[in-house]
């Protein structure tokens, strides 16, 4: 399989904004296993500002975009420089790919941003793909590496897109707020019903939501690649999704 798995700031770090380091190592753990297992994995990490955030001792997420792009610039030194430790501890190297807005509008960007990313793979490297967030001033604002996932997704082809979160998937409500909310397994088109009950995000270091999850399977169903929303929380739940388990929220076409 070629499985694209995006984790988000919050399940990256702590609540006090610092690195969980016991979760990113068990990530990179269990990535690498599957890789040993024959599968090609893209992991999309959002966490550049908020380690950033964290390195340079600020108090809180900053809302102008220098601060924020000089948190990104720290953040993703010390992001990369971890996943290049934990992931060559099970002799796998990686490879950093900061994308912006333009590489994925423009045809020919786009085209070897892809061509380099299959290469990247065939070489059984493992790409490590996050938003230009210190240069991308429209990427900073919107900070949806949700559909950046699905966009890469797409444009390698992927069996899967896992998007590991800081909800087990897409409630008929919000169960922080709703305590009857029912988790929904499967859904196999994004209707009106499907839009009117997606949440907004609670994480004061990440940003998104479950509308950019949303928006993120639609690209995804229209390519034919499955997506899941689960908690990321225990990374080794990449091991049920790949033995085929009942896990989080299945986005599937109707065929499937």
């Amino acid at each position: 399989m070629r499985i694209v798995v995006k984790i988000g700031t919050s399940s990256l770090t702590h609540s006090t904004g610092h690195l969980n380091i016991r979760r990113v190592e068990e990530l990179c753990r269990v990535i690498s296993d599957i890789k040993n297992a024959g599968h090609q994995v893209i992991l999309v990490s959002s966490g550049a500002i908020g380690m950033g955030v964290s390195k340079l001792g600020l108090r809180q997420r900053p809302t102008d975009i220098p601060t924020k792009q000089a948190a990104a610039a720290v953040g993703q030194c010390e992001l990369m420089y971890t996943y290049d430790k934990l992931f060559s501890e099970y002799h796998h190297t990686v490879a950093q790919l900061l994308i912006t807005g333009d590489d994925t509008q423009s045809e020919s960007r786009h085209q070897n941003f892809s061509n380099t990313l299959n290469r990247l793979l065939e070489l059984d490297a493992v790409p490590i793909i996050n938003e230009n967030d210190t240069v991308a001033t429209d990427e900073i604002v919107i900070g949806d590496n949700d559909t950046l996932a699905a966009i890469v997704a797409e444009s390698i082809q992927a069996d899967l897109l896992v998007l590991l979160s800081d909800i087990d998937g897409l409630y008929t409500a919000d169960p922080h707020k709703d305590p009857s909310a029912q988790l929904i397994p499967r859904v196999t088109k994004i209707d009106d019903y499907i839009l009117s009950i997606a949440g907004v995000s609670g994480s004061t270091l990440g940003t998104g939501g479950m509308i950019t999850k949303l928006q993120a399977a639609r690209i995804c169903l229209s390519c034919g690649c499955d997506m899941i929303i689960t908690n990321g929380r225990n990374p080794a739940i990449l091991y049920d999704i790949i033995d085929g388990k009942p896990v989080g929220t299945t986005f599937s076409g109707e065929s499937k």
